[in-house]
């Protein structure tokens, strides 16, 4: 398996509007997707652009969203996970079941519609980590 870039860091928002707005206008954010609905996540998305990488804004799309206990316990928000591109998701998930890492869910479509999975945090030093099919050339 080989690792790939960070593709985004997710960070969980009770509002996206507002976290839309503290990029634009805090940070000078100029490129920001529309925000859209993924509701096989439970969330409703919108990437903000940077230099570097992208941060994907996720907010709950009704009570049993995923985030909803995350944002129980962090009522403001905050970074939620990080995201590796990996070249083979398949490949990758083999990898990661091989060294007994817990993988919580399926494979499923992300909110760039390619495949992904995540990653315990408590295998990961923490961190919920999220391992995504490389999009090619769209970033």
């Amino acid at each position: 398996m080989k690792l790939g870039r960070i593709n985004h860091v997710g960070v969980a928002t009770p509002s996206i509007d507002q976290s839309i707005a503290a990029y634009r206008d805090l940070m000078g954010a100029t490129v920001i997707g529309v925000p859209f609905d993924l509701p096989a996540q439970g969330v409703r998305v919108c990437f903000v652009d940077t230099p570097n990488t992208q941060i994907e804004l996720i907010e709950p799309l009704g009570a049993d969203s995923p985030i909803v206990k995350f944002l129980e316990k962090n009522p403001q928000g905050g970074q939620h996970h990080v995201c590796f591109e990996v070249p083979d998701i398949d490949a990758a998930r083999a990898w990661f079941d091989d060294k007994g890492a817990r993988i919580l869910g399926p494979t499923r479509t992300g909110a760039h519609g390619t495949p992904i999975f995540f990653l315990h945090p408590k295998d990961m030093g923490g961190v919920l980590t999220e391992i995504m099919e490389s999009p090619g050339d769209e970033h």
